[in-house]
């Protein structure tokens, strides 16, 4: 169900009141994208894979579905063994065999439907003579259940085997399958409007007046969505002018019915700040601060509707570091998609860190010493070719003293 946000307006410099850390960003990004119920669809299973399971699968039936051979052998009674048995009919998989006679052991190969009358198997190498042409077998003693595969041992009838939410890898998708299942419901592919721009930019392609830049952010922010299982539904490009930003706003949401608005540039303190201008009316949309370095300039809240919208700076750089940091997670966590995750690494040089800012400094790894990064020098959130180059993107929490080499970062890879 979607909630829809209060009818109040709201001042268009209203923001919150201090610079957010990385942590409490990301719990806000969670709680805009949680206004919108993600949509499901049913695939085949060919095209499950990565998806996110929609609803708990119960199994109609069990796995193993009947006992069954682990071995390639001699199914026989364990009150048989052991002993010298006549050798009955050789039992393959996929036939259901016949009763085993008493005081006989009947060749079976692995997963073959061990026959009534027997509950044991001996491996054909554990026999005297190590072979299958043979008149009679001279079988060792053997547990009842030995290199038996009860019937249900994997799964029961009912069992609940997958929870929804499950990301589905390829043991989830064959298990589907070994129950029969051609196809699963998931979690639909988030449906994203972008808006990017300004009255600077130029679309790629187009010839370049000057005073003018090419618009990258559609392309970055397309490959970004779509890396983590979104699809972009359509893209704007924002002229400086808050009510035609407001209407073509209007107009995509209407033809394109989003579940989730993301707009690049716009909401930061200069004259001409048209997305934070235009959504002054918009009474669950707020912007601020976050401390980190690039992106600190964000915006986020919901739209009239119940459409989340993520607002992130528009120097490409910070759009990059934005989408990957803050807005990738929340997307895996609260509608399933596939997002990127942190993990421990080694500074490789000494690096001097922001007093009250996490720095995010591009990074490439250390091919002698996985566990290891080294930062590439640029900082600033125009040096797109240099951020082209980066692996990893290094964390830098605040501080006043340099980090030596060796010092354990978080680190998120590219």
């Amino acid at each position: 169900m979607q909630q829809t946000p209060p009818e109040s307006a709201h001042d268009p410099n209203d923001a919150w009141d201090s610079p957010r850390g990385l942590t409490a960003h990301c719990e806000a990004v969670r709680a805009a994208l949680a206004a919108r119920t993600p949509r499901t669809e049913t695939v085949p299973l060919t095209a499950a894979l990565h998806r996110s399971l929609a609803r708990d699968a119960v199994a109609s039936i069990a796995l193993p579905p009947f006992d069954n051979s682990q071995m390639d052998g001699f199914a026989a009674a364990s009150a048989d063994t052991p002993g010298r048995l006549p050798v009955a009919a050789t039992i393959a998989a996929g036939h259901v065999p016949a009763p085993l006679a008493p005081g006989t052991a009947a060749p079976i190969m692995t997963g073959a439907p061990v026959p009534a009358g027997a509950d044991t198997v001996v491996p054909v190498e554990d026999t005297r003579d190590g072979r299958f042409d043979v008149a009679e077998v001279v079988l060792p003693a053997s547990a009842p259940g030995r290199f038996v595969r009860p019937a249900g041992s994997d799964v029961a009838v009912g069992d609940t085997v997958l929870t929804a939410g499950t990301r589905l890898g390829p043991a989830a998708l064959g298990l589907l399958a070994a129950l029969g299942r051609t196809d699963v419901t998931v979690r639909a592919r988030p449906q994203v409007l972008v808006c990017t721009g300004g009255d600077e930019v130029v679309l790629p392609g187009q010839p370049l007046p000057e005073g003018r830049i090419y618009d990258a952010n559609t392309a970055l922010l397309h490959a970004v969505l779509t890396g983590c299982g979104a699809e972009v539904c359509a893209t704007r490009l924002v002229a400086d002018s808050p009510d035609d930003f407001a209407d073509s706003l209007h107009a995509d949401i209407a033809a394109h019915d989003p579940d989730l608005v993301v707009t690049s540039g716009g909401i930061s303190a200069g004259r001409f700040e048209v997305v934070r201008s235009a959504l002054a009316a918009e009474p669950a949309v707020r912007f601020g601060s976050v401390a980190m370095q690039p992106g600190g300039p964000q915006g986020l809240g919901v739209l009239r509707g119940g459409i989340p919208i993520v607002c992130l700076p528009g120097n490409p750089v910070s759009t990059w570091v934005s989408a990957v940091l803050l807005l990738g997670p929340a997307l895996a966590e609260v509608w399933g998609t596939t997002g990127s995750t942190a993990r421990q690494a080694r500074l490789e040089t000494t690096v001097t860190p922001l007093a009250a800012k996490t720095q995010i400094r591009r990074g490439i790894r250390v091919p002698a010493a996985p566990d290891r990064v080294d930062v590439l020098p640029g900082t600033s959130s125009h040096l797109l070719a240099e951020a082209a180059r980066a692996e990893v993107l290094v964390l830098v929490p605040p501080g006043p003293e340099p980090l030596p080499a060796g010092t354990a970062v978080e680190v998120v890879d590219l």
